[in-house]
């Protein structure tokens, strides 16, 4: 488990998606259930796992983070003394950033935080995850289809572009579209809807190169996850830990490092590379295991 959340919350083929399919590929039927269940142990181990990716994204984007935090505090600081308002003074690339992120993370927070526990009850379910799993990859696919398309080049091009390209600078984002992308991020709290894959092709559609589009969401997300599983990290010092706390630990460590190669090999991959493969994975996956829970009637 900790291998297949170090991959897939990073690869854009929804890790609580495959948290949910692949115990119940394997027979694990006890996890499977224990998703869609109000508290559980298996949802505290999933805590762990989650740091433990977040962790990753932090040192892997370690120098970028630096910059951003600290262009967050010059802008609050040139405000003060400025006394400008409503918005913070922005002076550079990264202080803008910082407040992209900021104005981004607002809507998957608030709705995490007022409904995970209605979406993950509602929709953990394997029969669903597989469901949702097809849905990704269509949404992945239309994604590569819309950005070659005229109109999201003249966006591109409105906005400012790389030299000799029709894609668009990442700091050139407004903050409208940082919002979209952020609500964008809400429907991976349904298992099954990749978080990177969905704010990557919202990205994409804004003009972003797959390579920039892939580093937002990875900045995106970690404090998201990071946030979300602090929240939930004292469940594995209660009741709810007991058992398990050496499993957590060897797989965090597995996750961790495993997310780790991830971002690497990813940053890679999108320099030249798009979403496609993907989204012939989710559907391929999704079809398969739509028709074979069915059959089975293992939807619990």
């Amino acid at each position: 488990m900790g291998l297949v959340q170090g991959v897939t919350e990073l690869f854009p083929v929804s890790s609580l998606g495959q948290a949910v399919v692949l115990p119940t590929l394997l027979g694990w039927d006890s996890l499977a259930r224990a998703q869609a269940q109000p508290e559980s142990f298996f949802l505290a181990f999933l805590v762990g796992l989650h740091v433990a990716t977040a962790i990753a994204l932090l040192i892997y984007f370690r120098s970028e983070w630096g910059r951003i935090i600290a262009g967050f505090f010059r802008t609050v600081d040139a405000a003060a003394n400025e006394r400008r308002a409503p918005w913070p003074v922005i002076r550079s690339a990264d202080e803008r950033m910082a407040w992209l992120l900021v104005v981004a993370t607002i809507p998957a927070g608030i709705t995490g935080v007022a409904f995970e526990h209605a979406f993950r009850v509602v929709f953990s379910k394997p029969l669903f995850a597989a469901v949702f799993l097809i849905v990704n990859g269509v949404i992945l696919a239309v994604g590569e289809l819309v950005r070659r398309r005229s109109e999201v080049r003249a966006v591109a091009s409105a906005h400012g572009t790389y030299e000799g390209t029709d894609e668009r600078r990442l700091e050139t984002l407004e903050f409208r579209e940082a919002a979209i992308i952020g609500v964008a991020q809400v429907l991976a709290l349904i298992a099954g809807i990749s978080r990177s894959g969905i704010t990557m092709v919202a990205g994409l559609v804004r003009g972003l190169n797959h390579q920039d589009a892939a580093r937002f969401s990875f900045l995106l997300a970690t404090p998201i996850i990071l946030a979300a599983g602090l929240y939930k990290l004292p469940d594995l010092f209660g009741p709810l830990g007991n058992g398990i706390r050496a499993q957590v630990l060897v797989g965090s460590v597995v996750a961790g490092v495993v997310a780790y190669l991830s971002v690497r090999f990813l940053m890679r991959y999108f320099e030249t590379r798009t979403l496609t493969p993907f989204a012939v994975v989710c559907l391929i996956e999704g079809v398969a295991c739509t028709i074979g829970f069915a059959v089975t009637g293992r939807t619990f």
